[in-house]
């Protein structure tokens, strides 16, 4: 059983909370709490799996209680939030993933408590050496890609638990002029907005929420948008993204699959497909197509992922060319460029 701590200070949230974790069957709700300190006696006292965590609590905000609790006790967090940049402040202090609190507690919640079941699973399983690994990335910054960049070159990243910061990692080791990047992060409506303001003020890239028809240029990182498929069409040597609802994909949208296969087929040799920590095994089918039609794939491996889901998934398929440690894959993304560009 996945023994689960519930701190919100809303009576009703808790029980709402508890109400849908305990709808399932390896997931038991071990206590709750109103505010940290309270959190902090139960943590010693129970020995939770999981924490869940509101960001805006009396007495003490969430981020400081995670910067006091995560050098002491570094339990899985996920933080169940309003949309608001504090959320990946709580990240950035050791929260290992996020959920939206829902607007109307009153309507239907069961893709909410699916959602928020899958997440304590994946946090469960969840590693947490893999941050200090961040800090062993070697830094390109110092000079950068030398010569032009093929217009047709494409880099494509897929993510889930965690991905937040491992595609943070990779991004600010990197210099303006690489070729444009499309992101596909498991992340709600809302969220993805902010998390692209933050990466253009932590990266040196122009960073934003893809929007249809939105053109994919060198220095330029489109995310796709919460609740949204985003695919790449290429029209002449340049490329632009399209977005839109269609149906979820492997219980996804944005999917990192329907990202992958179109990059795959738009792009082909002239892509790089790199697929980073997560749950289940959504971007495998697409990353094995964008290595099948000529393209160079990367897999982050085990001991680096946060959740080793969806990297197990695309090598198990055959789709990874290159398995890495996450503090080596921008150093390989260089090379590779590199070399393709003495062609």
């Amino acid at each position: 059983m996945i023994r689960t701590l519930i701190i919100d200070d809303s009576l009703l949230f808790r029980e709402l909370l508890s109400r849908g974790l305990k709808d399932s069957d390896d997931i038991e709700v071990a206590g709750h709490a109103s505010d940290p300190f309270s959190a902090a006696e139960q943590i010693l006292e129970l020995e939770p799996d999981v924490v869940t965590l509101d960001v805006e609590m009396p007495k003490m905000d969430g981020v400081k209680f995670l910067r006091k609790l995560m050098p002491q006790y570094p339990l899985p967090v996920i933080v169940i939030s309003s949309v608001t940049s504090a959320v990946f402040e709580a990240l950035d202090a050791g929260a290992l993933d996020f959920l939206a609190k829902p607007i109307d507690l009153s309507g239907d919640m069961s893709t909410f408590f699916f959602s928020l079941r899958s997440k304590v699973r994946a946090a469960s399983q969840a590693k947490f050496a893999f941050r200090k690994q961040i800090s062993k990335a070697i830094n390109l910054e110092q000079e950068g890609l030398k010569g032009e960049i093929d217009p047709r070159s494409i880099i494509a990243i897929g993510a889930s638990t965690g991905g937040t910061d491992a595609i943070g990692s990779i991004l600010t080791k990197f210099t303006a002029n690489m070729p444009g990047i499309v992101v596909a992060q498991h992340m709600p409506p809302g969220f993805t907005s902010l998390y692209a303001e933050r990466l253009s003020r932590t990266t040196n890239f122009d960073v934003r929420e893809a929007h249809d028809g939105m053109e994919l240029v060198p220095g330029r990182v489109l995310i796709a948008p919460g609740d949204h498929h985003m695919t790449v069409a290429r029209f002449e040597d340049r490329y632009r993204v399209n977005c839109h609802r269609t149906p979820k994909v492997n219980g996804h949208r944005p999917s990192v699959d329907v990202l992958f296969e179109s990059v795959a087929a738009s792009a082909g040799a002239y892509a790089i497909g790199v697929i980073l920590t997560g749950m289940g095994s959504d971007g495998a089918d697409g990353l094995k197509k964008i290595r099948d039609y000529g393209g160079i794939t990367i897999g982050q491996d085990e001991n680096t992922s946060v959740v080793y889901g969806m990297p197990m998934a695309a090598h198990m398929l055959g789709g990874v060319m290159i398995q890495l440690p996450l503090y080596r894959i921008a150093d390989e993304i260089f090379r590779l460029l590199s070399l393709s560009m003495g062609r």
